[in-house]
């Protein structure tokens, strides 16, 4: 099972520190989401993360990033926006509802299921489904090992999607609410969260 981290949404003093570390500690795929953020900050964060981890950073948006870098791919966050034209990479996708799952496999390397509960990060994004629903979707073989859990999962309930069968958990209140940017410098709390998230799904 794998385990996707995202970005906080907003950049921060410590962040490429931190991420370096969580790449040194076996993440191996992030992705960079900064919501209505200049390109000019991304650019700056993946300069002091240094090339070594641009291969395991896929970015949601100002997608131009992916070849500058080397990146490891976009990400879309709908089933249907067309990707740019002439793109060759990886792709991955978000989908709000379980009857987009099926064709939006097809043209993505994995995509994301969200809201599977209630979101850490954006208190306003509430869970969508109910665990019957996600159960028979499960025995359809929508949700397999290319469809990711995304929306309020935690160290709790990663257990729950590996036994429906969600090929990984994305993971970003339950990590970043670990560590509080304005008054804190010691992330260690941070990183255990994140060695226990990962034996949690091995």
């Amino acid at each position: 099972m794998k385990l996707i981290v995202i970005t906080k949404p907003t950049f921060f003093v410590e962040e490429d520190k931190i991420l370096a570390d969580l790449f040194e500690e076996g993440l191996e795929n992030l992705h960079l989401d900064k919501p209505g953020a200049s390109p000019m900050y991304s650019e700056r964060l993946l300069t002091l993360l240094g090339e070594d981890y641009h291969n395991k950073i896929t970015v949601h948006s100002h997608f131009y990033l992916k070849e500058e870098y080397r990146l490891r791919g976009i990400h879309i966050d709908d089933a249907f926006t067309e990707p740019p034209a002439g793109y060759k990479g990886n792709i991955s996708r978000t989908c709000h509802a379980i009857s987009e799952l099926k064709e939006a496999k097809k043209h993505s390397n994995y995509v994301f299921l969200h809201c599977i509960h209630d979101s850490q990060t954006h208190p306003e994004e509430k869970s969508s489904f109910t665990y019957e629903e996600l159960k028979e979707a499960s025995r359809q073989g929508l949700i397999d090992k290319k469809v990711y859990a995304l929306g309020g999962m935690n160290l709790d309930n990663a257990k729950e999607a590996k036994d429906l069968g969600f090929g990984g958990v994305v993971i970003c209140g339950d990590l970043w609410n670990r560590f509080n940017i304005h008054n804190e410098i010691d992330y260690k709390e941070l990183l255990n969260r994140f060695e226990r998230l990962r034996k949690a799904i091995e």
